[in-house]
């Protein structure tokens, strides 16, 4: 296993050093007008690629948010690229607002095509990248957690840049969808709804099929009522229908969107067959009641005692719902 993760890691720098990491070729800007690394120089700059309804995107954003405010007056430049997972995370409307609500101040660009991504030669949201004052990748990370070494990372290239970081770290409040998680009881993976990441068992694809509901194993879905399953998600044909789930996590999150009339979409939650009481998420009452007023990740469940397996089901009463991909934390 060591012998494997030195040889990725090894091909990882060597496409990396082959790369020549670039801010140009994207989209809109937003909280700045359009930078260049060249026009960066002396700056320490950190830079996210992200995509809004991503939960370990989301979980990270506490903290870019933080070393942008802490730092920033010493010579950060914390630089968000958008790159959308799903088809609604091109509208930049959707991205300003997902910033608004973040309250993500630092400069953001859309990068749609991804041509911001193929030129850092990025793997996976988030990814962090650490460029020193010449312009240089010192250090990148993917995923979420490791934060202290990130922010050791930031602190010592401002000091080869002839600055003098504020002594402490960056205080940093991750609360709601953005806290941290229990890793410790996640054995459920993320799972998508549409059939382009795999079909579940008797998925009828780009075409409307009743479906049964019933009892699923462990990290199984399934759906009741009619259904369109399509390749990014699986959307309400008709009245009446829900998607039921077995996981093991102390959080459930959702991805829903209203569907292409956009109205806001009331729907309630179970947990092995109960309202979920204290174990609501932050976008549902005790009662399991909620709705899907734009497209986005919800968070549903958080059990506030032991996490234990359980069933989950929601269900709307009316059609257009689209969900697109569960997960945990």
């Amino acid at each position: 296993m060591k012998r494997l993760v030195a040889f990725l890691l090894a091909l990882f720098m060597t496409a990396l050093a082959s790369a020549q990491p670039s801010l140009q070729g994207g989209g809109e800007w937003l909280n700045s007008p359009p930078l260049t690394l060249a026009g960066l120089r002396g700056k320490v700059v950190l830079v996210d690629f992200w995509t809004y309804s991503c939960i370990n995107c989301q979980r990270t954003l506490p903290y870019l948010r933080a070393w942008s405010q802490k730092y920033g007056p010493q010579g950060l430049v914390v630089i968000g690229v958008h790159a959308p997972e799903f088809g609604f995370e091109r509208d930049v409307k959707r991205v300003r607002q997902a910033a608004m609500d973040g309250r993500l101040d630092y400069p953001i660009v859309l990068d749609n095509d991804f041509s911001i991504w193929r030129a850092f030669n990025n793997q996976a949201w988030p990814g962090l990248y650490f460029l020193d004052a010449q312009g240089r990748v010192r250090h990148q990370q993917f995923g979420e957690g490791d934060y202290d070494r990130a922010e050791h990372v930031i602190r010592e290239l401002l000091r080869e840049a002839g600055k003098a970081p504020d002594a402490g770290m960056a205080q940093v409040v991750a609360s709601g969808v953005g806290a941290t998680p229990d890793l410790s009881n996640v054995r459920s993976p993320e799972t998508y709804l549409g059939h382009a990441h795999g079909a579940a068992r008797g998925i009828l694809p780009d075409r409307v099929k009743r479906y049964g509901g019933g009892s699923p194993r462990l990290n199984e879905w399934l759906l009741s009522g009619d259904w369109t399953v399509k390749a990014e998600y699986a959307e309400l044909s008709d009245d009446g229908g829900g998607v039921a789930l077995r996981f093991h996590a102390r959080d459930l999150h959702l991805v829903l969107g209203p569907g292409t009339e956009g109205k806001p979409l009331a729907f309630r939650i179970t947990v092995d067959g109960k309202p979920p009481g204290a174990d609501a998420g932050v976008d549902v009452d005790a009662e399991g009641r909620g709705v899907v007023n734009g497209d986005r990740l919800y968070q549903l469940v958080r059990q506030r005692g032991p996490v234990k397996e359980r069933t989950f089901e929601i269900r709307f009463d009316k059609p257009g719902a689209r969900a697109y991909a569960f997960t945990f934390g």
